[in-house]
Formats: structure tokens, C-alpha cells, sequence
């Protein structure tokens, strides 16, 4: 089995269990960060729109009220089963989704106007492939948007923020900074630039809740209050507020198109 089979396999297993947590979470649902990643794909009547790893299709529906058609892939089956009902439901006609892994899309070169990938690239062992199958499949005035979640540019909290986040889920491989990311759609021959960051304050118990792991609740916990009590922000501004453990995660928006 090849690092990314197995890279694969646990991303089935964590999320084969955090569809319906996933699903109904507040920052998966939240509309205003379903509008900034909506504002910034910018999708056109006439546009053919990819949503790689698409998890529940909350994207992908957002997009598909402005767009010509929608394509939804997922790894995790259980999550392409939460997209389709939520489409069902939504009733929109123009979105559909596969179960495919984003570092070998099932499509055609050339295959869509706009790329989308939201919360992704962290559980990538392989990153920069998959950003060759998505820069492989835009069209020739294609673009791509990646929404995702950064890390701190001082290594050493880098290193305690990612250190946190595979304890929490054994899926993820690594965030990156928000230059690094750009470097990322850069080096997949796309012209890139960082396009939006904002900041959202998480609360650990709606955080871990959606893991779906009991098991690993109070070990976390532990944790970060140590890590609090010591002040140790892990860059992502870690702390104790009324003796509950918070935190930022600092999201951004990089634009890229095809150069």
C-alpha cells in the first residue's frame, strides 16, 4: 500500500463518521464564509464548475444558483451520500457529485471554467498533485479558488498548531501558511495570489465535537489548558476566556487562473 492509499483510508475512516456532524456544524454552514468562497469562485451563467473534495455539497450548492453546472467529488463516500441528499433537497438540477479522489479526477483536460476547494489541502499528503489535476482540468481562462485554514509563518508554532490538529484528526497532514499556499497554486503553473484572510474564533468543545471520537476529548483538553495556562498561543491565538479553552483559525482565500 503507497503513503497515499493509506493517507486515503484514514481520510474514509475520519469522515465516514464526520458526515452528519460535519454537515450540520456551524462553521461548515455558516453563510458567511459560504458567500466569501462563493463571492471569490465568482461563477457565471455559462460556467462549468468543479468542487473538489467537496465534503456535504455545501459549496457546490451555494455555487450552483449562479452557475451552468456543478461537479461535486468527494474520497468519502458517506459525504457524497450527504451531498446528494442535500441537493435533493435544495432541488437543483444543474449539481451533481462522484466519489473521486482529487489527485485523480475522473474529467477530461479542460474540463471546467472554475475550481473550488475548500478545507482540502491540509488532509493532502500529496498537495501538489492534486493542484496539477486541478490546474489540469481548468479551461484555458479557467480559475482556481482554495479556501482553507493557515498556519503560522514562526515554524515553531507551526509545528505545535499542526502537532494539535493530527491529534485531534489523524487525517491531517499539515496546514501551510498563507504564503505557502500561494507558492502551492504557483507551482502547479498557475498564476496565484492571497485574496482574502479572515479570522474565526473557535470554541474546543464544538471543535473536537465534530471528530465524533469521545475518546479523545479530555486528552485534548488537558492539552491545550496546559498549553494555555502556559501561554503558549500555537499561533493560533490559544487562550483561556471565562475558563473555557478558544482559539482563531485564520482562514484565507487564495485566487489563481490559468497563465
Amino acid at each position: 500500500m503507497t503513503s497515499r492509499e493509506r493517507q486515503h483510508d484514514r481520510i474514509r475512516d475520519e469522515f465516514t463518521r464526520q458526515a452528519e456532524p460535519l454537515a450540520e456544524s456551524a462553521e461548515f454552514t455558516s453563510d458567511s464564509i459560504l458567500d466569501r468562497i462563493a463571492d471569490a469562485v465568482a461563477a457565471r451563467p455559462d460556467d462549468d464548475v468543479l468542487d473538489v473534495a467537496c465534503g456535504p455539497g455545501l459549496v457546490a450548492a451555494r455555487i450552483a444558483c449562479n452557475a451552468r453546472s456543478v461537479v461535486g467529488v468527494d474520497i468519502t463516500p458517506e459525504m457524497i451520500e450527504r451531498a446528494r441528499s442535500h441537493a435533493s433537497t435544495s432541488k437543483l438540477a444543474n449539481l451533481r457529485f462522484e466519489v473521486a479522489p482529487g489527485e485523480s479526477l475522473p474529467f477530461a483536460d479542460a474540463s471546467f471554467d472554475r475550481v473550488v476547494s475548500r478545507l482540502a489541502i491540509h488532509h493532502f499528503a500529496e498537495p501538489a498533485i492534486a493542484l496539477r489535476e486541478m490546474r489540469r482540468v481548468l479551461r484555458p481562462t479557467g480559475t482556481l479558488t482554495i479556501a482553507d485554514v493557515c498556519t503560522s509563518e514562526d515554524a515553531a508554532e507551526a509545528n505545535l498548531h499542526n502537532a494539535i490538529e493530527t491529534l485531534r484528526d489523524p487525517s491531517h497532514v499539515r496546514m501551510w501558511t498563507p504564503n505557502q499556499l500561494v507558492e502551492l497554486a504557483r507551482s502547479a503553473g498557475l498564476e496565484a495570489e492571497l485574496a482574502r484572510e479572515w479570522k474565526r474564533v473557535r470554541s474546543f468543545d464544538e471543535w473536537i465535537a465534530i471528530t465524533g471520537r469521545p475518546e479523545r476529548i479530555e486528552p485534548l483538553r488537558v492539552v491545550l489548558l496546559a498549553l494555555a495556562e502556559r501561554g503558549a498561543h500555537c499561533g493560533i491565538g490559544l487562550r483561556l476566556d471565562a475558563g473555557k479553552i478558544r482559539f482563531d483559525h485564520h482562514w484565507v482565500i487564495v485566487s489563481a487562473r490559468v497563465g
